[in-house]
């Protein structure tokens, strides 16, 4: 088997226009937009879906925020900060790498969805520095803008996520854009969710309501990046059977559990067992919970036996993390209804 990848071309007339003979990479694509044909019929789903998440940070209110943030207690400023500062980094290196995976994916329709998911990165980005524009002044936003890369245990785990990505920017191949995929994944589906549970605990006990918001809708578009991920996974591993060998098995399993590791210890550090209605144990019940669902969504069993269930002291997390009450399935991110963020209204 071959380890070319190669480039989607931008001008290409006398590319193959035959739908059946698409795919995800290494295809002689003509590179036009058809939404008429598709190959991929998931597609259509996530794009409407995506497209009816859209939002702006700026419509959420911040007033309580700004009274409260001076008022939380030493441990949930500092976990606050830190995991505001994590999310930045998280998502600004999303918005730089997606146009680094999409250069080689030669299926158009799933370009269409990661252009929209980049700009969706770019208005998490945008979420942030309205949020820190709002509760600090611009020495303290600065700070926490860039505790990423003062904090050497936070700097420590971008380094996995940034090596990875580097790895596939300096040597495409086939292998190393699996890795690529997979980090993405654990990205969307394990790297987040420490800092989504730390703002949930607080808007359950009534602190912070606008930036729960603006993190509720972040975690809705998060849940669609994790969809098309897991799919593109599935549908790489349909067209490219021998890319998931017993060696890129075993790589893509220590990935997540890299990548679960990295969570849990996050979680502990930032969290640990000084903020009122969370501590470390519930941090890696869950962490562990959410890595299961991830390595089985893909079909490959289980990480962690015992944690095939969501933990009972965990399971007010979904009921935070719905944006507008629309009944959603959480981890599979597939909503079974759709609604404008324009006429959401937070009333937890």
């Amino acid at each position: 088997m071959s380890d070319i990848i190669m480039k989607k071309p931008l001008f290409n007339p006398e590319g193959d226009i035959d739908v059946r003979n698409r795919s995800l990479i290494n295809f002689d694509t003509t590179n036009i937009n058809d939404f008429n044909n598709m190959k991929y019929e998931w597609v259509s789903d996530w794009y409407r879906q995506a497209m009816n998440n859209f939002w702006i940070p700026e419509e959420i209110n911040m007033n309580q925020d700004k009274s409260d943030y001076p008022k939380l207690l030493p441990a949930e400023r500092t976990a606050y900060d830190k995991i505001l500062s994590f999310l930045v980094y998280l998502d600004s290196v999303q918005s730089a790498n997606l146009p680094n995976i999409s250069q080689y994916v030669t299926a158009n329709e799933i370009n269409l969805c990661l252009s929209i998911q980049t700009f969706q990165e770019c208005i998490h980005s945008q979420s942030y520095s309205y949020m820190l524009d709002t509760i600090c002044n611009p020495t303290e936003r600065n700070d926490i803008l860039y505790q990423w890369k003062t904090d050497e245990q936070l700097l420590n785990r971008n380094r996995f996520i940034g090596n990875l990505y580097n790895e596939f920017v300096d040597n495409p191949n086939k292998d190393s854009f699996l890795r690529v995929c997979i980090a993405n994944f654990i990205l969307e589906g394990i790297y987040f969710y420490s800092g989504f549970m730390f703002f949930y605990n607080l808007g359950r006990n009534g602190k912070m309501p606008g930036s729960v918001q603006e993190i509720r809708y972040i975690n809705r578009d998060e849940n669609t990046h994790l969809w098309l991920f897991k799919n593109m996974l599935m549908e790489l591993r349909k067209e490219e059977p021998g890319l998931f060998n017993d060696d890129n098995l075993a790589v893509l399993r220590e990935m997540i559990i890299e990548g679960v590791n990295q969570e849990i210890a996050w979680g502990k550090y930032v969290i640990g067992n000084d903020i009122p209605g969370l501590n470390e144990n519930m941090v890696e019940d869950y962490i562990k919970y959410l890595g299961n669902q991830r390595y089985s969504s893909l079909g490959l069993g289980t990480l962690y036996e015992g944690y095939e269930e969501e933990p009972e002291s965990m399971r007010w997390v979904s009921q935070y993390a719905d944006a507008n009450m629309v009944k959603t399935d959480f981890f599979e991110a597939k909503s079974t209804a759709y609604a404008k963020s324009s006429a959401i209204e937070d009333d937890l």
